[in-house]
Order: C-alpha cells, then structure tokens, then sequence
C-alpha cells in the first residue's frame, strides 16, 4: 500500500480495513520486529479514551501490546505503580525515541495541582508538567480525545481548573489532534501506524488527519437522502433526518457514519439519536443543547 493509495481513502467508506493494512505494512517495512514506544499520559479527563483504546477490534489491544506497542507509561494500564511507574516515566523520556499521547486537557490552575500524576524524587508531578516535559522529547504528540484536542468537557465553563487544550500548552510544536468523546479506536491506531510507514499524514487547518476528519458526518450520514427531500423527524424515534432536533452532523468532521462504532456495528444516528458534535472544537458549550425541540416543532 503506498501513501498514495492511503491518502486516496480519506473520507472513503470502510471500517476496519483500511487501519489493519496500515498496521500490517507498518509491522513489516518499518518495525522489523522492533515495537515503537508509547507513553499514553491521562491528564484532566475521564479516562474514556484509554478505555475506547481497549475496544480495538482487529488488531485488538492485546495483538497491539504484544507485537507492535511498548508501553512505557499509562496511568491505567500498566502494573507498576507509584514511585516506580513515575521512574518508568522519566527513564523513557531521558532515553528518547518514543511518540506522546496525551488524552484530557491540561489544568492550568494553582501551577497544575488540580491534576497530580504522582510524586518523583520527592515532587508532585503534575499532568502539566508531565505534558511540557514529554512534549519537547517526544519525536510525535497526538492529542487523544477533544479534551486534549480542544479542551472539551474538562476545560468547558465554568473551566475552575483553567484546562487547556494539549495544543494551548505546547504552543512551539506540531500537535496531532484526534478529537472525539471518545477518540475511536481506529483513529488513534491508524495515525500511529501511519507515523511509522509514512511519517505525519496530511493534516487539515485544524491538524487533524484528512484520513478519518476529512468530511463531515452529513456528507456520508445515512439519512442524509431524507435531509435532501426535507423530511425531518420533529420528536426522537423518527427515523428521518434529525436536524431539526439539533443535530450536530453538518458541522462535525469524523468518518463516524461509515466506521461506526463498538466492533463496527452501529453509531449515534442508526440508534436513533442526533449527533452531539462530540469530535467539533467548540464542543461541549458551543454544540448544546444537544437536543432542540423547539425547532422540530
């Protein structure tokens, strides 16, 4: 498969297949046996990218963790703890070569000690702190999740923490954005296995990949036929289109529609409810309400 016919794909419909040849080719021209190290930090958020992570589906988690991912470091996953998980931490980053993801945003208040990761020789260390020191290290940082992406839940008002995007806080490098509440699985492994093969894919104005935030969710939705002949549900349960009920699918990029979700077998719209924009930057102030039946009526 070369770059070409990958860049090819963006927006094209398909679920798993595109990211398993990614993660093939990736295993066979690049690693040579050799896994690629990860450190997978949780900052302020809800942990929910990381559990999305575990829904993998061909390859699953544990082919990933086995055969293709090191993982140095995350807060949820691994078996060490304490002061010998936060040691882990800074011997991967003083050793180098291994690619940052950070899912939750960045609290900013009181120096960052609204999120403390753990103590290192003594020193609470904060996920801010964490995130600036991993970030000038790393040879790629992917913000997982529209927390990290944008800011997203934990940075939405009344924002006590003053959480930040990954982005906001590493200001003087490139920053992957994968938005998404969750980030879907396929998403995260088919950027990472991209970086291996081919390098950073091609990126929007917004620095998402093109290959899975190409088109919007109206551009491939499955009822998008109704929405051109101007038939709209005005109450939940109709199987029509949902815009007048506040969906949020002709603003919102992802490849949703077509990859859907769960092991592939449905999304938010097919179970009879409207986009939330969940993967938009303005999300959550700027998307809600999430549903509107005012205008339906």
């Amino acid at each position: 498969m070369t770059e070409h016919q990958i860049k090819s794909c963006a927006g094209c419909p398909g679920k798993g297949g595109l990211v398993k040849k990614l993660v093939t080719v990736a295993s066979r021209q690049v690693t040579n046996g050799k896994k690629v190290n990860l450190v997978w930090l949780e900052a302020t958020g809800c942990s929910g990218n990381i559990i999305s992570f575990l829904n993998a589906l061909d390859p699953d988690v544990g082919e990933l963790l086995k055969n293709r991912i090191n993982l140095c470091f995350n807060n949820s996953l691994m078996t060490l703890d304490g002061e010998r998980a936060m040691e882990q931490l800074f011997a991967t980053a003083e050793e180098g070569n291994f690619i940052l993801a950070v899912e939750g945003a960045v609290a900013t208040e009181a120096g960052g000690l609204y999120n403390v990761l753990g103590r290192y020789r003594g020193e609470k260390i904060t996920a801010l702190k964490a995130v600036q020191y991993l970030g000038e290290r790393a040879s790629h940082v992917i913000a997982v999740g529209t927390c990290a992406s944008y800011g997203g839940p934990s940075a939405a008002r009344p924002n006590p923490s003053r959480s930040l995007s990954v982005v906001e806080v590493l200001k003087n490098r490139e920053v992957i954005r994968l938005p998404g509440c969750p980030c879907h699985p396929d998403w995260f492994i088919g950027t990472l296995a991209h970086i291996l093969i081919y390098g950073t894919p091609a990126l929007d104005d917004q620095r998402r990949p093109l290959l899975f935030y190409g088109v919007t969710i109206h551009d491939n939705c499955t009822r998008r036929s109704f929405f051109d002949q101007g038939i709209f549900a005005t109450k939940l349960g109709e199987e029509t289109c949902m815009f007048l009920l506040g969906c949020r699918g002709p603003i919102t990029k992802t490849d949703c529609p077509t990859r859907k979700w769960n092991g592939y077998l449905n999304w938010p719209v097919g179970a009879n409810t409207p986009c939330i924009g969940c993967a938009h930057p303005t999300f959550p102030d700027g998307t809600e309400p999430f549903v509107d039946y005012e205008r339906g009526r």
